[in-house]
């Protein structure tokens, strides 16, 4: 059941499931929703409190208008540390896909803010011609009234043999109003992932896909006690295309921290 929280200038949809310590908090990616972590969901409520949240201006939630610090990564992680307490999940292990591991590492380097933190084919950290290049199509996203940027966009986060939901991610990717779209990719691209995975203070694995967009060595380098791992044979949707890996590897991560019983 969808329920609502209210942060500064939003309205933020979110849903609950299971029981069991510790919580843990799931947040999707750029133009995404939800519902892209529905079968980490699934599985982890069996034994752990968890929420997913759509992030302001994606799914349910509100959008309020693009403008200076509108969408700002830290924004973001506001609102996200804001559902976690309304639905009374204190200090979670926070899951990101993509734009939710940026968000997710705000939330890293907050004393007390999470337990740990688990990134699932993180958007671009350390890869600085990716965000450069995030930089230069921010017009080019904003002027996308026609979705033919977006899609392009999003075509090319699939290997060929990627099924999951793949036709349906790409009509639902660029279906956000492009002002919003443009405000949040370019928050990504002004974002120093590497000075804020340096200041983490809690556990972090990283989960790449076929084709991370973050080298491992350069994490490594920004954050020696990092943990990494790598799926095999999925694009950029790892956690749809290939949720058994990306399941066994969080369940492995909360074990040896000693989060969650082996």
């Amino acid at each position: 059941m969808t329920q609502f929280a209210s942060v500064p200038g939003a309205r933020l949809a979110y849903e609950i499931a299971g029981a069991g310590d510790p919580p843990m908090v799931f947040v999707h990616g750029w133009c995404c929703d939800r519902s892209y972590f529905a079968l980490q969901v699934s599985h982890f409520s069996a034994s752990h409190a968890v929420a997913v949240v759509d992030l302001r201006g994606h799914g349910e939630s509100d959008g309020p208008a693009p403008g200076p610090g509108a969408y700002d990564i830290a924004v973001l992680a506001d609102d996200v540390l804001a559902v976690a307490a309304a639905a009374g999940l204190g200090q979670p292990v926070l899951v990101g896909h993509s734009l939710g591991a940026l968000v997710g590492l705000v939330c890293a380097a907050r004393p007390g803010a999470i337990r740990a933190l688990v990134m699932v084919d993180p958007a671009p950290i350390t890869n600085e011609a990716a965000k450069a290049f995030f930089l230069d199509s921010v017009d080019a996203v904003r002027a996308d009234d026609d979705r033919s940027w977006r899609t392009a966009f999003v075509k090319g986060m699939f290997l060929p043999t990627d099924v999951a939901r793949r036709q349906a991610i790409i009509e639902e990717f660029p279906a956000m109003a492009p002002g919003i779209a443009a405000d949040v990719l370019r928050a990504m691209g002004e974002f120093d992932g590497a000075a804020v995975l340096g200041s983490a203070t809690v556990p972090v694995l990283s989960i790449g896909s076929a084709g991370p967009a973050n080298s491992a060595a350069d994490l490594r380098q920004a954050c020696p006690a990092i943990t990494i791992g790598q799926t095999v044979g999925a694009g950029h949707f790892i956690q749809l295309e290939v949720p058994d890996q990306v399941n066994a590897m969080i369940e492995r991560f909360l074990t040896v921290t000693g989060l969650s019983a082996g």
